[in-house]
């Protein structure tokens, strides 16, 4: 179907872009193209089933092409579909394992998990989403990838000052904006658009961007993207804030082949903005996007004029516990029989409503925030017992577990459809909880009780992978 644009919208990337207009507009009516990344959080991550024959050059771990959204590698998080233009915004940030990184604005996750990969299980991702039904959908999604050191909050980036004030080595801002440049993907931005609409886009990212800098140490880095071409979100955003915000440069980014730098006259400004990365596609296989990457001054940051808003009703402190004596039982017990090298001391177990969480001494209190993941779902204390969470089992590997059970492809495929499973050999085995494997990959726990392994599969998943 051919997307119609606005007249608007012609109008005006005719006046910038001018002998390129054509060539850019035809590329608007063509198929947007497909890609995927690998996750280097799994083992042996380089050795999926896909086709792994169109590497991305300036994405170490990415590829060109589609892969299966219902298939086992899917499912526990080896593969993740992701727009090829996308991907560079987490390479451009440079993340280093041990640093302390915000995604700010994270939904759906294709950014966050990329990060999570890069930090390889050291210092701590913090990833928020404003809107709570996305802020599920992100979490749900780094759950799938097994990092350990992420925190998913649900809050507005004005109350995450307060717990995170100069704390983040690294603030990744990937705004929203009019998503001009997601059109071919998503037709239906084409009817939220309006002239006036980056502009309002613009203002609102600048609310953004003042309390991302409050949330960096000094001397920092913010990396700032967007999926638009609108220069009023992109350069000129850019250039505001070097002029308004204590910035103290605009960093290069490397360009390889067929990325275009940001425009200057854009923005009326004759400052660094080449050092900015345009995408367009007509020029580049992918969608539309901009990343600029700034360094804080050493001094201080988030000194840009704030709008004064209405004091708002606080949020109910949400408590964190230690663990009860009983409570700390049952997990050595399960600890016991489950891992052949307890990763999780005690000191850093937290209980929030009955369940267990792995939250490290070291990491921030966001007890007086909205959040969706404090930390990494260990599992459920039940009367007289304790019960693993799936997100456990996605982030144990078979090698490092006591009790796994191997199950075939055709058994995976019953299992995460919801059924239970029967076999002979499972009768040899003594009752309990078991790390779930298929081709070395683990996915789920299950409980074997006289023969037959109970399905704990979520509920919420299991119309979503097999057959």
């Amino acid at each position: 179907m051919r997307l119609k644009l606005p007249t608007e919208f012609i109008e005006k990337y005719q006046n910038l872009l001018q002998a390129e207009a054509p060539a850019f507009f035809a590329s608007l009516q063509q198929n947007m193209t497909k890609a995927f990344r690998l996750n280097p959080l799994r083992p042996n991550w380089q050795s999926v089933k896909a086709d792994l024959s169109e590497p991305i050059e300036y994405v170490p771990t990415g590829f060109y092409g589609e892969i299966n959204g219902r298939s086992l590698e899917h499912q526990t998080g080896y593969l993740y579909s992701q727009d090829p233009s996308a991907m560079y915004v987490a390479e451009v940030a440079e993340i280093h394992p041990g640093e302390k990184v915000l995604d700010l604005c994270a939904a759906p996750g294709g950014k966050s998990t990329q990060l999570a990969g890069k930090l390889a299980g050291q210092g701590l991702l913090v990833s928020n989403e404003i809107n709570r039904a996305r802020a599920k959908i992100l979490a749900e999604n780094l759950e799938r990838i097994g990092a350990k050191n992420v925190l998913v909050v649900n809050e507005r980036p004005d109350r995450l000052v307060k717990t995170f004030k100069g704390f983040f080595d690294k603030v990744l801002v990937d705004a929203p904006c009019s998503g001009e440049g997601m059109f071919r993907k998503d037709p239906a931005a084409v009817k939220y658009w309006s002239a006036a609409y980056p502009a309002e886009c613009a203002a609102r990212q600048r609310e953004i961007l003042t309390s991302a800098l409050e949330m960096l140490r000094p001397g920092g880095q913010l990396i700032y993207s967007t999926c638009t071409f609108a220069p009023e979100e992109d350069e000129q955003i850019a250039a505001w804030l070097l002029e308004k915000a204590e910035i103290a440069k605009i960093l290069p980014i490397k360009k390889w082949p067929r990325m275009g730098s940001g425009h200057p006259e854009w923005a009326n400004d004759q400052i660094e903005l080449e050092n900015c990365v345009r995408l367009f596609p007509h020029h580049f296989q992918g969608e539309g996007h901009f990343i600029a990457k700034f360094q804080a001054t050493q001094a201080s940051t988030g000194t840009i004029k704030k709008k004064v808003r209405k004091k708002k009703k606080q949020h109910s402190k949400l408590v964190f516990r230690d663990l009860t004596a009983s409570e700390k039982s049952y997990w050595q017990k399960f600890a016991a029989t489950q891992f052949i090298s307890n990763w999780c001391k005690i000191a850093d177990l937290r209980v929030f409503n009955e369940r267990l969480f792995y939250y490290p001494q070291s990491w921030p209190d966001i007890s007086a925030l909205h959040f969706v993941r404090p930390g990494l779902e260990l599992g459920v204390f039940k009367k007289g017992r304790f019960e693993p969470a799936y997100s456990l089992a996605l982030a144990q590997f078979p090698t490092e577990s006591k009790n796994v059970i191997q199950l075939s492809i055709e058994q995976w495929n019953q299992y995460v459809q919801g059924l239970p499973l029967r076999e002979a050999a499972f009768k040899q085995l003594p009752d309990g909880w078991y790390l779930l494997s298929c081709q070395q990959k683990s996915f789920s726990f299950g409980k074997l009780t006289q023969g037959t392994l109970k399905n704990s599969f979520p509920k919420g998943l299991r119309l979503r992978y097999g057959n």
